[in-house]
């Protein structure tokens, strides 16, 4: 039996997490870790504690952290250093977070497993779009999310356009020029990602999360989109990190390794 902690128990994912742990046989839900933690109703005792810092050596195996950047960027390296297991689903750290995770991981043993995106099928949007890449020069991605979402562009989109990045490199082929000469607003063509792959970001109340990438040449387009309609779409691939994450030493970065080939 794997004993879980949520880090962001009362928010919107912490709770989805909380029923996936729950309802898994093999997961033990023993504490949640919130300032908001005694708003959670569960029909049975666990710890409660406001900050990772509060909780006793040992009483968890694995941490799930669904928080924001700046809450994360305390909790997960307490965590670590604390010797508890992460699965990170909060994107927006940046490389100095990641490599601070990387210094910790090697001295305390403790494993992380951070993935922008915990659905299957987004995992799987990565793959097919790093394959399409090889073929494709022009693409841009469109990333829509819910009007909470504090981060642009999402992980997502940013892990996207770095496997078209690496689609490109290993065909040996390079991106399309903008053909545009004159932006009358400021922004219009998106942000850039890896390798200059647009990104254009929508935040709108009734999302979730969706990514639409779409590849360009002449006479044709190949659309690849991906839709998590609900949070629970997130919860196997977050199960799967539970599982895995004892075995992954050090930091692993995204959810495709942990999938069959």
């Amino acid at each position: 039996m794997i004993k879980v902690g949520v880090v962001g128990a009362a928010g919107r994912m912490g709770r989805t997490v909380i029923g996936a742990v729950e309802d898994a046989p093999d997961l033990h839900l023993v504490a949640l870790i919130d300032p908001n933690a005694g708003d959670v109703a569960l029909d049975r005792e666990v710890v409660r504690v406001s900050k990772v810092e509060d909780l006793e050596n040992g009483i968890a195996d694995v941490l799930i952290d669904f928080t924001t950047p700046d809450v994360a960027k305390t909790q997960i390296p307490a965590a670590l250093e604390r010797g508890f297991h992460l699965v990170v689903g909060t994107t927006g750290l940046g490389d100095e977070v990641m490599g601070q995770l990387e210094g910790i991981s090697s001295s305390s043993g403790a494993n992380a497993i951070v993935a922008p995106n915990f659905a299957i099928g987004a995992v799987l949007l990565m793959r097919f779009a790093r394959e399409a890449a090889r073929y494709f020069d022009a693409v841009e991605i469109i990333e829509f999310h819910h009007d909470k979402k504090v981060d642009a562009p999402s992980g997502t989109a940013i892990e996207t356009a770095h496997n078209i990045a690496q689609g490109r490199d290993e065909s040996g082929r390079h991106g399309a020029p903008d053909p545009t000469t004159k932006t009358v607003l400021d922004g219009a063509r998106g942000g850039r990602g890896e390798d200059d792959v647009p990104i254009h970001s929508v935040r709108l109340p009734g999302l979730v999360a969706h990514e639409e990438v779409i590849f360009g040449s002449p006479g044709q387009t190949l659309t690849i989109r991906h839709d998590s309609i609900d949070r629970s779409s997130f919860m196997a691939g977050v199960l799967i990190a539970v599982r895995e994450v004892a075995t992954r030493p050090g930091i692993t970065v995204g959810l495709e390794s942990l999938l069959p080939d």
